[in-house]
């Protein structure tokens, strides 16, 4: 399919004789520019050998653009149970080995439609993804109710006659039954199936993500053709205009900027243009890359400021990923600048690190880009406006919708109390050791710390029956499914603690996930030991793993497909842009707010086979932020 996506997109290049010279030509089988000049036809249960036998399957209505089969639809009655279930079952049935996968070499667009129900997918699609379309335009009812009720003339009429000849004409002519209301199928087959839609949705909204194949959802598709309307837009200086789309965690925002990279390179009368795709960390900054990498665009990734310097001004690479800091050196060392109108500024995440120096130095170096910022987070507070910051709202898909859509699972929140019995004399005698040497304001001071919820929360003795609670649960409940969970902690040390705490419970396998510790942390924190332990753990993983990006593949791979481990302790690592819909429960230990707390806990709502929901146990109680954020 990938091969004949692609003769398909670029067409074939041939050689021909003229007066006895070779010249070069290139054969396209399909006007993607000019619907009207391709030719249409639609077959009713089109016959089609299974592979390796004499019998044949029959599609139940199969759509060829010039010959081409592009879209295969199953219908099914809504009388029966599970309609829409049975149409996608019956499609993936079909393209398997020994069926007819031939015939899916081919195709673009799968639909499975059932009256008042409709669902549409592409080849390969597993069931969980197939999607619901729903139009944005205030007068496609009336363009569904118009097409539907559109009489046929007596050459059509006369086709049905002889296509059902066991019917007679009345029951024919009565089946038309004009005019008639519109249905979810009608509304369905309308806006994907009519030639223009066919054609772009095939053209410019399909790719390969290593291998799979993928098509938009309709808030991608509409939230691109969105953007390409917005960037027409020009200020008194020239600079198109930008804006912010803000659709939910785990609605597809990489691919995405995929899409609108593609819808901006097929831009003709955009010449000479860059798209910039801007993270504020490394990780996210590799993700997005090998994103793009492995829906087959080529991009580059700039290493070093200097690096992004002389991307910046080179006229070779058309698509560059950059971790935000990069724009320092990029400007204040190597004095870059680039004045071209046609740069276009794709920030992920855009309201973290829009603020002040960073976001000043990126428009420095690019005065006149497009910038336009992505993120599913909270955007507005009083002293930060993230949507006024890039010019103005694009675009927005909300939690609510992407759980009407069933693109994500919904969240089940639950507060979770581990009670404490706090050894008071021990405590006492060690508070007392350690602050021999302090005045009595000092030790007044630090005492005042110490009685945190943050702190309470750190101390050994919480952390173990927290521990204990995570390992029962986890055990009863989600052990030997192949789910997975993930603790967030406080602090590295805190997360050495639960893993050491849950090895000696032997429940359940651990890993910690975290970055390099910093040699100044924990300067002014008495718990020296527990710095030289984080110390002491970092260094083992760096030897095991032979470096920090191996030691971060592996426990992230293993995470993600292997059997173990069950949970993964992080503390602000794999809190954004970390996508392993195994992924199910996430145990909070610790207080997170706004942005970051929805990160967090869009880390359990991928689709996965059998997941009805992502789950938030709560040791900490942030329910109140959750609301807030």
């Amino acid at each position: 399919n990938e091969t004949i996506f692609d003769l398909l997109s670029l067409g074939k290049s041939l050689q021909q004789s003229i007066n006895g010279n070779l010249k070069s030509f290139s054969l396209h089988y399909i006007d993607w520019k000019n619907p009207a000049n391709n030719v249409y036809h639609v077959a009713e249960e089109f016959a089609v050998e299974r592979r390796g036998s004499k019998e044949t399957r029959r599609p139940d209505l199969v759509m060829f653009v010039n010959g081409i089969p592009f879209c295969v639809i199953e219908c099914k009655s809504p009388d029966i149970k599970d309609p829409i279930e049975q149409a996608i079952s019956q499609q993936i049935r079909n393209q398997k080995e020994d069926e007819i996968p031939v015939l899916f070499q081919y195709t673009q667009l799968l639909l499975a439609v059932s009256g008042n129900e409709a669902k549409y997918a592409t080849v390969g699609t597993p069931a969980k993804f197939w999607s619901v379309w729903k139009e944005s335009t205030i007068d496609f009812e009336e363009e569904v109710q118009n097409s539907i009720n559109k009489p046929l003339n007596q050459k059509q009429v006369q086709s049905l006659y002889d296509a059902f000849p066991g019917k007679s004409r009345l029951e024919v002519t009565n089946s038309l039954n004009l005019p008639r209301s519109v249905t979810a199928q009608d509304r369905a087959i309308y806006a994907l199936c009519r030639p223009d839609r066919l054609l772009d949705l095939a053209f410019g909204f399909s790719l390969f993500d290593n291998g799979e194949k993928k098509i938009a959802r309709y808030q991608q598709y509409f939230c691109v053709k969105k953007i390409m309307l917005r960037i027409e837009e020009r200020d008194s200086d020239g600079r198109r205009a930008g804006g912010v789309v803000w659709h939910t965690q785990g609605s597809g925002k990489s691919l995405t900027m995929v899409f609108l990279a593609k819808a901006i390179a097929l831009k003709t009368d955009v010449l000479d243009y860059k798209i910039i795709l801007v993270t504020d960390r490394v990780d996210l900054d590799d993700q997005i890359y090998n994103t793009f990498r492995a829906c087959g665009k080529e991009v580059d990734q700039a290493k070093t400021g200097k690096d992004l310097a002389e991307m910046l001004l080179d006229h070779k690479q058309r698509i560059i990923t950059t971790v935000i800091d990069k724009f320092d050196a990029a400007v204040t060392k190597q004095n870059s600048k680039n004045n071209n109108q046609n740069i276009f500024v794709l920030v992920d995440e855009g309201h973290r690190t829009q603020y002040g120096p960073l976001h000043a130095r990126m428009r420095q170096a690019l005065p006149k880009a497009c910038y336009i910022g992505f993120t599913g987070t909270p955007v507005m507070k009083k002293e930060r406006d993230t949507v006024h910051q890039f010019g103005g709202l694009i675009d927005t898909y909300t939690i609510t919708r992407a759980v009407e859509d069933k693109n994500v699972v919904p969240l089940l929140y639950e507060g979770r109390h581990v009670g404490q019995v706090v050894d008071s004399g021990a405590i006492d005698t060690w508070f007392e050791r350690i602050t021999q040497d302090l005045s009595e304001p000092q030790i007044a001071d630090l005492k005042s710390k110490y009685s945190t919820t943050g702190q309470l929360n750190k101390a050994a003795q919480k952390v173990k029956r927290i521990a204990w609670d995570i390992s029962i649960h986890f055990r009863d409940h989600w052990q030997g499914t192949g789910f997975k969970g993930q603790l967030v902690a406080s602090d590295k040390a805190t997360a050495l603690l639960y893993k050491q705490c849950m090895d000696e419970f032997d429940m359940v396998t651990s890993e910690v996930l975290i970055s390099a510790p910093d040699d100044r942390e924990g300067e002014e924190d008495l718990f020296q030991d527990n710095i030289l332990t984080v110390q002491r753990f970092w260094k083992s993983m760096v030897d095991k793993y032979g470096g920090e990006r191996e030691y971060n593949k592996q426990v992230i791979n293993a995470f993600k497909n292997g059997e173990t481990p069950e949970i993964i302790i992080v503390v602000d690592k794999l809190l954004t842009g970390f996508d392993a819909p195994r992924n199910t429960v996430l145990y909070l230990t610790r207080n997170l707010k706004d942005h970051t707390l929805l990160q967090a806990i869009a880390r359990i709502n991928r689709l996965y086979e059998g997941k009805d929901y992502g789950y938030i146990l709560d040791y900490y109680g942030v329910l109140g932020n959750l609301s807030l954020a």
